[in-house]
């Protein structure tokens, strides 16, 4: 026989939880910035953010706002070990990997492909995860999105994709790579792109909030 359903009864709640995240948020925020990527190599997965510092016009406004404390990313990621998704990765590997470090050093690659933009113009924070801890990582990244809307995860997406591999070049490029061109992969995408012009008005409308 059916139970009649009484929606209260699937709702779970527990403020411990949100306590939990209100306090890695904290954490992030007061961890040390470091270089892009940073000087010395380490191990780990975690979730990080890009400050932006340099001169381009197009993101003054970030530069402005991070010139005397570091407030305002502008990419939010996380970086995991394979077989994360699926359950597969054992706790030594998320100790052990240097999937996070990797990362940003992947981040400082694409920005040397693309003009106006410069891997020294950026600075990152991050925390790194271990052991059971790891299962907070998309929920730290999505919080953090959240809170600060940063504009190339809000507005300009792409920044953070991948080479999509031979015979998945029919995709679109981003918007990310129609405003920042450069990367060879992304030139390599054929399908139907968004204009130049509609990004940019969604970039000035995005931008005007943080003004």
């Amino acid at each position: 026989m059916q139970t009649p359903f009484e929606k209260e009864k699937h709702v779970y709640k527990n403020d411990a939880f949100a306590e939990l995240v209100k306090d890695a948020i904290r954490f992030f925020n007061g961890t040390p910035v470091q270089t892009l990527p940073p000087q010395t190599q380490f191990t780990g997965v975690g979730v990080y953010a890009l400050y932006y510092i340099g001169r381009n016009s197009l993101y003054e406004v970030y530069s402005t706002k991070n010139r005397l404390e570091y407030r305002f990313p502008i990419y939010v990621g996380k970086a995991v070990s394979r077989g994360w998704r699926q359950a597969r990765t054992s706790i030594s590997l998320l100790n052990e990997g240097n999937e996070l470090y990797t990362r940003l050093n992947q981040h400082k690659t694409s920005l040397t492909f693309v003009k106006h933009l410069e891997p020294k113009d950026f600075m990152c924070r991050f925390v790194i995860f271990e052991d059971t801890s790891s299962d907070m990582i998309s929920t730290i990244e999505s919080n953090l999105i959240k809170i600060n809307k940063p504009l190339w995860n809000a507005v300009l997406d792409g920044f953070g994709n991948h080479d999509p591999g031979n015979g998945r070049y029919n995709q679109a490029k981003s918007d990310w790579d129609v405003v920042h061109p450069g990367r060879t992969f992304a030139d390599k995408c054929k399908g139907p792109a968004n204009s130049l012009k509609s990004i940019m008005a969604k970039i000035e409308a995005h931008l005007n909030l943080l003004k």
